[in-house]
């Protein structure tokens, strides 16, 4: 037996009357009441919202990982070269950012991943 959910808030929207009659062809499609079907679409189009939107939130959290790791392994790497006395040339820095730019969404991925476990 199907468990029934006790709906205690309401939503009201004022339609035209051809807005009406256009849900009404749209639920009798469905073989179902204009409320239970406006409830359905409603909900499934704020899932697909809220889906989207934590996967826009992931790819950014994802992107500023990634560049923050970038820019600490070019820090530490500078970090380390200066305390031991030596000095970078134009062309060391930018193999250094080179490297730290190819694998860090790769990195940053392991890093995001590893948190969620």
């Amino acid at each position: 037996m199907e468990k029934l959910t006790l709906r205690t808030k309401s939503v009201h929207v004022n339609v035209s009357q051809e807005e009406y009659a256009h849900l009404e062809q749209a639920a009798q499609l469905g073989r179902k009441t204009v409320g239970v079907w406006c409830r359905e679409v409603t909900l499934a189009s704020a899932d697909e919202r809220l889906s989207k939107a934590r996967l826009s939130s992931s790819a950014e959290i994802q992107a500023l990982m990634a560049e923050l790791l970038a820019v600490r392994t070019i820090l530490l790497n500078v970090l380390y070269k200066q305390i031991n006395g030596e000095s970078l040339t134009a062309e060391e820095m930018q193999r250094l950012i080179e490297r730290a730019d190819a694998d860090k969404l790769k990195k940053a991925a392991k890093r995001l991943g590893n948190m969620e476990s």
